[in-house]
């Protein structure tokens, strides 16, 4: 391959409108916030000092001081807080963030920003501002900022959908590996790529969705279709074997408007939080670490408990409920009990409501991770295994410290003694307690699935683990137990 000069002429094509795209929508997040802070500053002074309600809560009446101090301190916040949010990089084009963890940054920085305001109003003396009209400030301006930053999220996503500002993309590769990213994108439009085809030597294997798509020709062309179409971003997935090929795709590209995004194949890196740390000036590049801090430990423990204890304590009824329909269904035992691993390889015992006929378990070996339809399944329990309502008494198990909500599940002590022979890094899941849900089930890993993608996404989550990420878990998984989608085997 040879590379191009650096001053190629390039035609106006879609590209035009997918920059449009990255200038509209950063701007129109700015928009919003600016007016998200103007509304919360002034709606706090409004329900402050005209609304009668403090005085109806037993405030003392005081006069309105002028409105004009508090529109120039809006102004001024609205402008700090827009340079806090640039600083943190919230205005980037095409941001992939989810929306629990925007609601987590907005929250954060709203607080930083409100301590620096506060701050700035005491030594102002020019002018006295109200303390309850900052604490209303800071608790109205979380949610309102949130809710416009969610509106500009929807409105860019449905206009992607509608095949709006979309950003030409190609595919490097024509396997298994190539053909995960092209399913993945293909069932999120949403993302904003428009996937012309994939280079590669040979033709993708039947069998695969890639297959169905176009071949653009083989990796060595790629560098002057990406010039001629105006190609954005390329999504590389090359094995370890032709990562040399990388360089020269890459080499051939220099000078080009093109981003390279490249899924690589190796277990190590995929599944690790790589960061770059230094000592005595010697930079080192971190491959592994410890998963969650001891204040993360806490923090989650907390989570647990709060979460089952509330949950336990709800659902009750439905514990009842379920434990006569499964008594008034078939002979045996409401709760169905098996040692599993968890944290550190120590076994405890699980709980889950039984959905099989008594004694069914003798077969459990021949029935390995779960099989669909399993003819050993009850009326009540096939339903409450298509609604994973069998998996609620292991809030249980969360409660008395054995498990926790978000985390890997638990297998069999059998399993993984086999596993970890094969499976690399298949031990690492067990350095966090195991959860009801993961990272991997709500990804659709359950069940007879592969098992090292499964371990891929523990492994994922171990690594890059946080509070919001457990939330948003559970949100995913409640969001999927609604629409009857099985989440375990």
């Amino acid at each position: 391959m040879t590379g191009i000069p650096f001053m190629q002429p390039q035609p106006v094509t879609e590209r035009s409108s997918s920059r449009r795209g990255d200038l509209l929508f950063p701007l129109l997040t700015v928009v919003c916030d600016a007016v998200a802070i103007e509304t919360s500053f002034l709606f706090s002074y409004w329900l402050r000092f005209s609304s009668g309600l403090f005085e109806a809560l037993g405030f003392a009446r005081v006069a309105s001081p002028p409105i004009e101090g508090y529109w120039l301190g809006s102004a001024a916040m609205a402008v700090l807080w827009i340079l806090l949010y640039a600083s943190r990089k919230t205005y980037r084009p095409r941001r992939r963030v989810v929306l629990v963890d925007e609601l987590m940054h907005v929250a954060q920085t709203n607080t930083v920003g409100m301590l620096i305001v506060m701050s700035a109003a005491f030594f102002y003396r020019d002018f006295s501002y109200s303390r309850i009209v900052f604490g209303l400030i800071w608790v109205i301006s979380i949610p309102l900022l949130y809710l416009f930053r969610a509106g500009v999220a929807s409105i860019e996503r449905k206009l992607h959908r509608r095949g709006r500002y979309l950003r030409p993309a190609v595919i490097i590769g024509g396997d298994a590996l190539a053909d995960n990213i092209f399913v993945r994108l293909q069932h999120h439009p949403s993302f904003g790529f428009d996937i012309a085809g994939y280079f590669s030597d040979s033709a993708a294997p039947e069998g695969l969705a890639l297959a169905g798509e176009k071949c653009l020709g083989p990796i060595a062309a790629a560098p002057e279709y990406i010039i001629e179409h105006n190609v954005e971003i390329v999504f590389i997935a090359l094995r370890a074997g032709e990562h040399h090929r990388l360089s020269a795709l890459v080499t051939a590209c220099v000078g080009i408007n093109v981003e390279f995004m490249m899924v690589p194949d190796i277990m190590d890196i995929l599944t690790s939080n790589l960061r770059m740390a230094e000592y005595e000036g010697l930079p080192f590049l971190r491959l592994k670490r410890n998963p969650i801090t001891m204040w993360g430990r806490i923090t989650k423990r907390i989570f647990d408990v709060v979460v089952s204890s509330v949950t336990l304590i709800v659902l009750s009824p439905a514990f009842l409920v379920i434990a006569l329909f499964i008594k008034l269904d078939s002979r045996g035992p409401v709760f169905f009990r098996q040692k599993r691993v968890g944290l550190d390889g120590s076994e405890f015992t699980m709980y889950k409501f039984r959905s099989m006929a008594q004694g069914s378990e003798r077969f459990d070996a021949h029935a390995r991770l779960g099989i669909r339809n399993d003819p050993r399944q009850t009326t009540v329990g096939s339903f409450l295994r298509r609604m994973s309502l069998d998996e609620l008494p292991q809030i249980y198990n969360v409660w008395k410290g054995e498990m926790s909500l978000v985390g890997p599940r638990p297998e069999r002590t059998q399993f993984v003694e086999e596993f970890q022979q094969v499976v690399p890094k298949y031990l690492d899941r067990h350095r966090v307690k195991t959860g009801l849900t993961g990272w991997a089930q709500v990804n659709g890993f359950r069940g007879d699935t592969s098992l090292e993608e499964r371990i891929r996404y523990d492994l994922y989550y171990i690594e890059n683990w946080s509070l919001a990420f457990d939330i948003r878990i559970l949100l995913k998984t409640l969001r999927a137990s609604l629409v009857s989608r099985r989440l375990e085997y």
